[in-house]
This record gives C-alpha cells, structure tokens and sequence, in this order.
C-alpha cells in the first residue's frame, strides 16, 4: 500500500499505459463544468492536482484558460504532456508531491479533482482535505468528480461514499452540490459524485 506514496511507483505505471482508470479523454463532467464558466473565468488560476495524463488541463488550454497549473510526482506523464502541449507555459509543469506544495507560494481561484482522491493512500484522506484548503483562495473552489462506490481493494482506484466524503470535507469546505452524475462517461455511469465545495475561509 505504502508504494503508492511513491513518485516510482507512479512513474512506472505510466511507463507501462497501465493506468487501469484512464479514459484517455477528458471526463464529459468536468468538460461540462468547463464549458460553462464566464469569460472572466479564463484568467483566474486553477489548479489540476495528481493531473496525470492532464486531459483536463489540456481541455482548458485549447480553450483559452492563461493561468492553468499541472502538478503530478511521477516526470512521465508531465512530459508527455509538454510534448502534446508545446505552447503551455513549462513554469506551470510542476513534478512535485500535492501534499508538499507551499499554500504561501501557491494560491488557487479553482482546484478540479479528477482521479486524483481516489488514487491517494485513504490514510491520507485527511491530509488531501486539508491541503485543499489551504492551497485554495478565500472562497475559492474545489470542483470535481469523486466515485461513489466500493471497490473492495487494496490498491487504487478506491472508492468511498457520499456520507463519508461529507463527514471529510465539511470540516474546511462548505458543500454546495455533492449528487450523481447524469453525464459521466458510460463506463462510469452510476458511479461519480459531482462536488462542488468552497473554501469555508
């Protein structure tokens, strides 16, 4: 279990396309979420945490977001990404551990989750709460996809259920829309939580 917390671990993964919960596009969720933000939205700074293969960010660079920063520990996704993407700003191409970043350094109007909580140690489920909180701007938002099945496992993707998600998160964010998702991608419908919070500071 503890090899999860590693950047090899994730790094060989990748190596190998062995990344069993990849759809290899961007989640038709987040996609809608996406496409319905203002205008102004396109200067304020998000954040893809655990970006992996980054379809999302990806999404929003072709769509004009300017302030779109990718962190994932494993270098092998990243650069992937940076050859798809040869005109995103390298500055914004961050191989470091989520749970290191500095909230005094990095700020963040809009935090999306996407296989990221899921793919963490659920030891450290706390830790990713609290990390959320303090990277994101007063009244700044984590918006994203959570699984809302059991999975039975010990190893990733882990899943969880609305209830626990609720008793987590309530303590820092403030819980606007936690509900089924309607337009998840087919072989995930019945199984994702849409969530809205916002930093309760």
């Amino acid at each position: 279990m503890e090899n999860i917390n590693q950047a090899n671990f994730w790094q060989q993964h990748y190596e190998q396309n062995s990344i069993s919960w990849d759809m290899g596009e961007v989640s038709p969720p987040l996609k809608a979420y996406i496409d319905q933000l203002p205008a102004s939205a396109k200067n304020q700074s998000i954040l893809v945490a655990g970006a992996g293969n980054a379809y999302e960010v990806g999404y929003l660079h072709e769509q004009g977001f300017t302030n779109v920063t990718l962190v994932d520990f494993a270098p092998a996704p990243i650069k992937t990404f940076a050859e798809r993407y040869p005109s995103f700003p390298p500055e914004h191409l961050i191989c470091a551990d989520f749970f290191t970043l500095s909230p005094s350094q990095y700020q963040f109007d809009l935090i999306l989750e996407q296989t990221f909580f899921c793919a963490i140690n659920p030891t450290h489920r706390d830790n990713y709460v609290q990390q959320m909180a303090a990277l994101l701007k007063p009244k700044g938002k984590l918006v994203g996809l959570l699984f809302d099945k059991d999975f039975g496992k010990d190893y990733p993707p882990f899943g969880g259920s609305a209830a626990e998600y609720r008793q987590r998160f309530e303590s820092c964010l403030d819980i606007k829309i936690m509900e089924l998702c309607y337009n998840s991608h087919p072989a995930r419908q019945g199984s994702e939580l849409f969530v809205m919070m916002q930093n309760q500071r």
